[in-house]
């Protein structure tokens, strides 16, 4: 998992020579704990998007302490799954239903 230190990260689909980026993360936000919590590859791809970007690391152990001692860390990681879940199926479910 990576928390934006400084700078902007974009989170993309690479397809061959295309790119389709998901969304981009500033200051504070994170990204990769999809990996973290379940030690799976990644679904996407982090691009620094800014110069002079910086990212902070946070592996397995540090994540699993973090979670126990820090119950609002937790809730910070579960409220940001469940919003990027809802607009994920927002756009699925969105495409499936077109004609």
């Amino acid at each position: 998992m990576f928390v934006v230190l400084d700078g902007t990260v974009d989170i993309a689909k690479i397809d061959g020579r295309h790119k389709t980026v998901i969304v981009s993360l500033g200051k504070g936000e994170f990204f990769g704990e999809m990996a973290v919590i379940d030690g799976s590859a990644r679904s996407a791809t982090a691009i620094a998007s800014a110069p002079a970007t910086r990212v902070m690391r946070i592996n397995h152990a540090r994540f699993v302490y973090l979670v126990s001692q820090q119950p609002a860390f937790a809730l910070m990681v579960m409220d940001a799954l469940s919003k990027r879940l809802r607009a994920s199926n927002a756009v699925t479910y969105r495409t499936a239903a077109a004609p």
